[in-house]
């Protein structure tokens, strides 16, 4: 006996080979631009701090706080990639 009916959309629709290799591809790229993007961020407001406040450090604290929150956001992007394949 079949798992469901037929005639009934599964929850999860089928995909081709190909779209499944490009969805991964994304992914992949998706976590090798975020933490570089987000280090460049936090430099940026860091810099732009540094300027407004006339301090020469705030910089090496956005450099650090973008870093964080970059590996924070590779992190979950790879939890929920793997929940996804299960």
């Amino acid at each position: 006996m079949p798992a469901e009916p037929p005639g009934q959309n599964s929850s999860r629709p089928q995909r081709s080979g190909l779209v499944d290799g490009i969805v991964k591809a994304e992914r992949l790229l998706q976590i090798a631009v975020i933490l570089p993007l987000s280090v460049v961020v936090g430099w940026a407001i860091g810099a732009g701090l540094d300027r407004w406040l006339h301090q020469h450090w705030i910089y090496l604290a956005g450099i650090v706080f973008g870093a964080v929150a970059g590996f924070y956001e590779v992190f979950r992007v790879v939890q929920n990639s793997e929940k996804q394949d299960s």
